[in-house]
């Protein structure tokens, strides 16, 4: 067996991005946001950069649009993103690695919709764990760390027993405030990353196995 990414941790719960993590959305999110973009008259080469990781009603309200209501334009957005899922397909691996997870033991924490997450999965051929946090479950989105504290709650572990598998500065940023450890995904990135953490370029070659004393070991 190869060596452990985390020698020295064994782990009680897996906590996973859904975009650019388990599953790739880019073509249609970026499809969605560009024609709302160019509605406003934003230039759209600069704006898609930063939609990604973070909540629909964080990105439009950081826009400072003079003159437009926030929450009804994100509702606009959202309901694009869930009708277009055309090219939404599941990370390399992604799918057989949460097949061998131990149950409630891993969750996913999304800036994405409840909505939206459901049919991204389900577009993905991706489960819908029980205890997945979404977009409305927070009051202050990702990089707060609010989303990973209330899935660890809903999981019944603490937070720095956790291994959080991300992709965006702003999911990373959020899970290093709350005080996880994190793992990068980079299925998805045109370009290297520049990180401290572990970096991984899919679940492939990846393995989880319990241990003798209940704990989750990564390899």
């Amino acid at each position: 067996m190869q060596p452990a990414l985390f020698p020295d941790r064994r782990f009680a719960a897996f906590l996973f991005d859904m975009d650019g993590t388990l599953l790739t959305s880019i073509r249609a999110s970026e499809r969605v946001w560009s024609a709302w973009a160019r509605g406003h008259g934003v230039d759209v080469e600069a704006f898609l950069p930063t939609i990604h990781g973070k909540r629909a009603i964080e990105t439009v309200r950081q826009l400072g649009l003079p003159g437009i209501d926030v929450e009804a334009e994100t509702a606009i957005i959202t309901r694009g993103e869930i009708a277009d899922v055309d090219g939404v397909e599941p990370i390399g691996g992604a799918a057989a690695f949460l097949a061998s997870l131990p149950p409630g033991r891993w969750t996913i924490v999304t800036s994405a919709s409840r909505e939206l997450a459901e049919r991204r999965l389900g577009a993905a051929g991706l489960p819908v764990p029980p205890a997945m946090v979404t977009a409305e479950d927070v009051t202050h989105g990702k990089p707060a760390p609010d989303c990973f504290l209330l899935a660890a709650q809903r999981l019944g572990v603490p937070i720095a027993d956790c291994l959080v598998f991300e992709d965006a500065p702003a999911g990373i940023a959020a899970a290093e405030a709350a005080g996880a450890s994190v793992a990068v995904i980079t299925a998805t990135h045109t370009h290297p990353v520049a990180t401290r953490h572990p970096v991984l370029p899919g679940y492939h070659t990846v393995v989880c196995q319990s241990t003798a004393t209940g704990g989750l070991a990564f390899f």
